[in-house]
């Protein structure tokens, strides 16, 4: 078996294990099944959006929009065709996935890496997302926000540095910036990266990028009356014990992409290559960790290591040569398999050949049941509200945690519950989304359990 084989070998059985989970998330495209509460929580701004409505409520509002508008919008033009913005932004994630695995592959191919070994980055960060989070398919902007960063990383890989293409991949960059703002590493690994090979175009690249996003921010301001950093600067706890306990969770599934970063840069280090792998890495790794200790910050913050450490995977993998290539695959490519054929917990939840039916059953009851409770609703997981066309009421984690850093008083909202407002309220006691102690008490005057199941308790008024 040449060496060449025994990586299509193992590529394939790691395209066989994406193709499980994406059956999944395929599956439950269509579905009114909730997967998370953003993606309630993005269908309402999509919709308000799209209706030529306000996108940044008023700070007395207690539906909070802390993120850039370009995701409400692509997602909005979609959404018209498709019926449901939740949809929607299903389909835009999994299309952004399917780009961001092209990208990869292309970029390192781009970097030297032969065919065999360049599809190793985009089968790993596919089966990493798939295993270790639930944004494949989920209406979010994060995933299309990096696939606007890569198409920009792709182009200053791909073409020559000329002005033209210089000012394009900025733009690029710029966009990404204005669908998710975390999604800042690679912008600036690439200008540094450039500033190493031709100082000219990094200047150029920099000058490009300063420009478009000064006016990006001056439109915006424009456009809604207020500062974007405003808009993405909400009240949130801190904890550096949350940032440890997720850090580790992290380091459990990254370890050996590190130990696999480590070796390319000692063995490698004079490539250019090598170089901008060290470099987006490093920014990246910094930068999700530093938002790691955030209220309600997910696995998301680290996408961007992850899609750093990935590349520089494939680049290794392609730099070893004959069977210390293959073997270096296998390094990455065998934990994710064995995990795969053991892990009962996540087969439970993969290996199934009608995915979601038990949960589209019940989560179609309680659609039902809100639907038919006439009056606004108070839903912790937005997406029944959308589904049972309520309107927006109340953000639980972004007002949550305004009320715990003393942001906000939580005295309108508690009168509110107390007044019986609401027909109905979804709510998940064990979950991290608090309205506080004052509003759950309101609840428990006011409100009486009609039914529980796996999407948490419904209280109906006494």
């Amino acid at each position: 078996m040449t060496p060449r084989l025994a990586l299509r070998i193992l590529a394939a059985a790691l395209a066989a294990l994406c193709a499980v989970g994406l059956w999944r998330v395929i599956a439950g495209l269509g579905l009114q099944v909730p997967l998370d509460p953003n993606e309630g929580w993005n269908a309402y701004h999509t919709a308000a959006a799209m209706r030529g409505e306000t996108l940044y409520p008023p700070h007395t509002a207690y539906l909070v929009n802390n993120y850039p508008p370009l995701s409400f919008y692509i997602v909005g033009w979609v959404g018209r065709l498709l019926g449901d913005f939740i949809v929607a932004g299903r389909v835009v994630s999994l299309v952004a996935v399917s780009f961001i695995a092209i990208a990869m592959t292309a970029i390192a191919h781009r970097m030297g890496a032969p065919r065999a070994a360049a599809v190793f980055p985009a089968l790993i960060l596919i089966s990493g997302l798939a295993f270790f989070s639930d944004y494949i398919g989920m209406d979010d902007p994060q995933l299309l926000a990096q696939a606007f960063g890569l198409a920009g990383a792709w182009l200053l890989w791909r073409a020559p540095h000329t002005a033209r293409f210089l000012a394009l991949a900025a733009g690029l960059f710029v966009i990404s910036f204005f669908v998710k703002h975390n999604v800042v590493a690679l912008p600036v690994a690439c200008g540094l990266w450039l500033f190493l090979r031709d100082r000219k175009s990094a200047w150029r690249f920099a000058a490009f990028g300063i420009g478009f996003g000064v006016a990006g921010l001056v439109l915006f301001r424009l456009t809604y009356g207020i500062s974007l950093f405003s808009v993405v600067a909400t009240a949130r706890l801190y904890s550096f014990e949350q940032l440890f306990a997720a850090l580790a969770q992290w380091l459990r599934w990254f370890t050996i992409p590190l130990i696999g970063f480590g070796v390319l840069l000692y063995g490698h280090w004079h490539r250019s290559e090598a170089q901008f792998c060290a470099i987006y890495t490093v920014i990246a790794m910094a930068l999700g960790i530093a938002f790691l200790g955030g209220a309600g910050v997910d696995v998301n913050a680290m996408f961007e290591a992850d899609i750093a450490l990935a590349l520089s995977a494939g680049l290794l993998i392609a730099k070893l040569p004959g069977y210390r290539g293959v073997l270096a695959a296998a390094v990455y490519a065998v934990p994710l398999l064995f995990f795969g054929a053991t892990d009962t917990e996540w087969q439970g939840v993969y290996w199934r050949r009608q995915p979601f039916r038990e949960e589209a059953v019940v989560a179609g009851k309680d659609i039902a049941f809100m639907k038919d409770r006439r009056g606004p609703a108070l839903c912790e997981m937005l997406s029944f509200c959308y589904w049972a066309a309520k309107p927006p009421t109340v953000d639980f984690f972004n007002v949550g945690q305004q009320f715990e850093t003393g942001a906000r008083s939580d005295a309108d909202l508690t009168a509110e519950i107390d007044a019986k407002r609401f027909a109905v309220i979804q709510f998940d006691p064990d979950s991290d989304a608090s309205l506080g102690d004052n509003a759950h008490n309101a609840m428990a005057r006011a409100y009486r359990i009609h039914h529980s199941d796996w999407y948490g308790t419904f209280y109906v008024p006494k």
